[in-house]
C-alpha cells in the first residue's frame, strides 16, 4: 500500500499543478502538493464563490501508516486588506475513509474527520501564519496538532522577479512524546511557480512545490 501511495505521488510531481491559497478566485481550480515528515498530501479543489472550496484530499501519514481520502471544505471566514498587508482567517473541514497499513490495525477502515482553523499575516517582507486541526479517524488515529510559521523576505523583488522567503515552521503534537519539530525552510517563488524546501531538526525533509494560474 506504501508504495502505492509514493507512485501516485510522484506521478502528482511530473502533472501540472496550479497554487492559491485554501480558497481560490471563483470559478478557479487549484491543486497542490505537500510532503514533509509526517504527511504525503495531495489536495485539489474547485472554488464556486471568493469564500467557499470544495475539493478532494488524499493524504499518507508515515508514522501512523495510514491513508486518508476525504472530500474537503474551506470557508474564508474573513479576509484584511491594508494598504501594504493582508490577512486571512479559514476554516478546513473534511469527512472521508481511513485505510489503516499498521500491523494491529491493518485492513481496517473507519469513517474519518478532520476539522481546524488557519490564519495568515503577510506583507513583502514578514510573513506568520497559524493552523491547527483535530483529526478522528478511530482507533486508527485520533489526534490534535497545530503548527506556526514564520517568515522574512531578505530583500524586496518586484514584480515578476525571483522572491526569497526564509522561514520556520514549528510544529507541536500534544499526545506524542516528542511533540514539538523544528523545521528551517526556504521558499522561492517566481511567476506562477513557488518552491519550498526544508529540513527538521529530525533530520525529514520538507519539499512542496505547487503552479499557480
Amino acid at each position: 500500500m506504501r508504495f502505492t501511495i509514493y507512485l501516485i505521488f510522484i506521478f502528482v510531481i511530473f502533472t501540472e499543478f496550479t497554487y492559491a491559497r485554501p480558497v481560490s478566485y471563483p470559478g478557479g481550480w487549484t491543486v497542490m502538493l505537500k510532503n514533509d515528515g509526517n504527511t504525503n498530501r495531495m489536495h485539489t479543489h474547485f472554488s464556486p464563490t471568493h469564500k467557499l472550496s470544495l475539493g478532494y484530499n488524499l493524504e499518507y501519514w508515515h508514522d501512523e501508516e495510514f491513508m486518508f481520502n476525504s472530500l474537503q471544505v474551506n470557508n474564508l471566514l474573513k479576509r484584511w486588506n491594508e494598504k501594504n498587508s493582508q490577512a486571512n482567517f479559514y476554516l478546513k473541514s473534511g469527512i472521508g475513509l481511513a485505510y489503516s497499513d499498521k500491523f494491529e490495525f491493518d485492513g481496517e477502515i473507519k469513517l474519518s474527520a478532520f476539522t481546524g482553523i488557519s490564519y495568515d499575516w503577510e506583507n513583502r517582507s514578514y510573513f506568520i501564519k497559524y493552523q491547527n486541526r483535530y483529526t478522528d479517524a478511530g482507533k486508527i488515529y485520533d489526534a490534535f496538532m497545530q503548527s506556526i510559521i514564520f517568515g522574512v523576505a531578505p530583500y524586496e523583488g518586484d514584480f515578476g522577479d525571483l522572491h526569497t522567503w526564509l522561514m520556520l515552521k514549528i510544529e507541536h503534537k500534544p499526545e506524542n512524546k516528542e511533540n514539538f519539530e523544528v523545521t528551517p525552510l526556504f521558499r522561492f517563488f517566481k511567476n506562477v511557480h513557488l518552491f519550498e524546501l526544508g529540513l527538521n531538526d529530525r533530520g525529514k525533509f520538507l519539499f512542496n512545490y505547487f503552479i499557480r494560474f
